[in-house]
């Protein structure tokens, strides 16, 4: 089992964070889904910049 963390957070982001939460899902896993969420978004403005031609790319064939 994995050990139980204690994270502090402002009586406004418990609300938020509850109101957030379907009935039986734990905080753990509701945190777990925003995460998953975030990294998915940042992903999707990477391909865009990359499809606009913006930031430095290297091609799969240059990297040794």
């Amino acid at each position: 089992m994995a050990s139980l963390k204690h994270i502090p957070v402002s009586e406004h982001t418990w609300k938020v964070l509850g109101k957030m939460k379907e009935a039986g899902e734990t905080y753990d896993l509701l945190l777990q889904k925003l995460v998953q969420q975030l990294n998915r978004f940042e992903l999707s403005e990477k391909f865009s910049k990359a499809e606009m031609g913006e930031g430095e790319w290297i091609k799969l064939k240059d990297i040794k």
